[in-house]
């Protein structure tokens, strides 16, 4: 993950495993949050204060406007490339209802923490602190500019550390000790992938996108549809792909290299209905139009990968880290279900 995310919040980059000691867990991608400012106090002086807007309360917590406005910083600026202002306005809407859902989840598992008597000592806030300087080549002075650029202060972010320490602390502790994987979850595993070990493991994927709305008409739909015919037509009628993702691809984002996306493994396409479509495709085949939450795709299958199956002696290890990293993770959303229900939550965002 980025240690930089967008706007020059910093965040930790190091990823925690289920089975590594608890002490030692870091905050990692899979956590990320922003600098977030200290809720504002009302001093008693008689003076006129500006309060805060709270958008949710959580048990005896409260999460700000201003919390979630930093929060946000990333996603409006990717709802930004949305030309449609209806669909942008959606888009945002439904994101901002994601995030602020996440930073409840978090308040919750740092309660918690809290009332489990999960600790994280200031001397690990201060290393954690020392990696992120490290990984971003700042010293004290740079730090402090960069977050003053975002309106925040040393203080404020250290606070942010703690609880990012000690959510994943709490999950370590918490959730990871009743997670169970056995010598037969693992084989099954093995053999499973055996028997797959002869198909396709990887492909290199380009795509070219013609986006639709939220709610897209029939016309919309029907306009994106010959977009996508013209664009497959001219390709196997002998144009290279990427000549033509470059002027006729709707993905800002890729189109400048020809519509590439790099490498997929199976199971790490954020489609699930895509896989069993593109790793059926040979090297060189171009298919389309296949549909996708943002619209229409043209797909190519530039280069494919068959690798052979390791000895599961060789293999054992890494399975069964990765049976407990998804096995955690099924644990943790189960335990957040819980909290959820003994909870407090007053969603006030408008």
């Amino acid at each position: 993950m980025r240690a930089l995310i967008a706007g020059l919040i910093l965040t930790l980059s190091t990823p925690v495993l289920a089975d590594e000691p608890a002490k030692d867990a870091k905050p990692g991608p899979a956590q990320p949050a922003p600098v977030q400012p200290k809720k504002p106090k009302s001093p008693n002086t008689g003076r006129k204060v500006v309060v805060e807007r709270v958008v949710a309360i959580v048990n005896d917590a409260i999460i700000l406007a201003s919390e979630l406005d930093a929060r946000m910083v990333p996603v409006r600026t990717e709802a930004a490339q949305i030309a449609d202002l209806k669909e942008r306005e959606r888009r945002l809407a439904k994101l901002t209802t994601q995030v602020l859902d996440e930073m409840v989840s978090e308040e919750l598992i740092v309660q918690a923490a809290e009332a489990a008597k999960v600790e994280v000592e200031a001397s690990e806030v201060q290393a954690a602190l020392d990696e992120i300087k490290q990984q971003n080549n700042l010293d004290d002075a740079g730090l402090a500019q960069v977050l003053a650029a975002q309106g925040y202060n040393i203080n404020n972010y250290k606070q942010e550390l703690r609880r990012q320490l000690l959510r994943l602390r709490a999950q370590n502790q918490l959730v990871a000790p009743k997670v169970q994987v056995t010598e037969e979850d693992v084989r099954a595993k093995y053999d499973q992938m055996q028997r797959r070990s002869d198909s396709v493991s990887a492909v290199s994927l380009s795509h070219m996108l013609f986006r639709l709305p939220e709610h897209a008409t029939e016309q919309q739909i029907a306009d994106a549809k010959v977009k996508a015919a013209k664009a497959l037509e001219r390709v196997k009628g002998g144009e290279q792909f990427a000549t033509v993702a470059g002027e006729m691809s709707e993905d800002e984002g890729t189109k400048a290299t020809g519509g590439t996306l790099g490498w997929f493994q199976r199971g790490s396409m954020a489609n699930p209905e895509w896989e069993p479509i593109v790793f059926a495709m040979e090297k060189g085949d171009v298919r389309g139009p296949i549909t996708g939450p943002q619209g229409l795709h043209v797909f190519l299958v530039s280069e494919v990968k068959k690798t052979e199956l390791k000895p599961y002696a060789e293999m054992k290890e890494g399975l069964t880290r990765e049976l407990r990293r998804k096995e955690t993770e099924k644990q943790t959303a189960t335990w957040l279900e819980e909290l959820r229900k003994k909870a407090y939550i007053d969603i006030k965002l408008r």
